[in-house]
């Protein structure tokens, strides 16, 4: 399962700024790979991962803006297409499940 986190946050003053770049760190240090400038994504294993993960997001809203967080399963991640120009681009693959024996 994917968490993807789209923002919207306004940089109209240095505190706000100070805001949203902080947004950013956070997202990182939770693991969460930018996608592209306002859209960050985390792959979880399970649904109940990506619970702990979205709480996580919503302590760390700033007080301005807009935050949006989508859960996709692995197959709809797998069906997106992305292209660069006018060429298709591979999907980035999910990461490898830890297997115990």
């Amino acid at each position: 399962m994917w968490l993807v986190v789209m923002f919207d946050l306004p940089v109209d003053t240095k505190q706000a700024v100070k805001e949203a770049n902080d947004f950013r760190i956070k997202l990182k240090k939770d693991g969460f790979m930018m996608m592209q400038y306002s859209v960050y994504i985390r792959h979880s294993p399970s649904r109940e991962n990506s619970d702990v993960h979205e709480r996580r997001v919503k302590r760390m809203l700033p007080p301005d803006g807009e935050v949006r967080i989508l859960r996709i399963t692995d197959k709809q991640f797998g069906q997106m297409q992305v292209f660069r120009g006018k060429r298709r681009k591979a999907v980035e693959n999910a990461p490898k499940q830890l297997q115990m024996f």
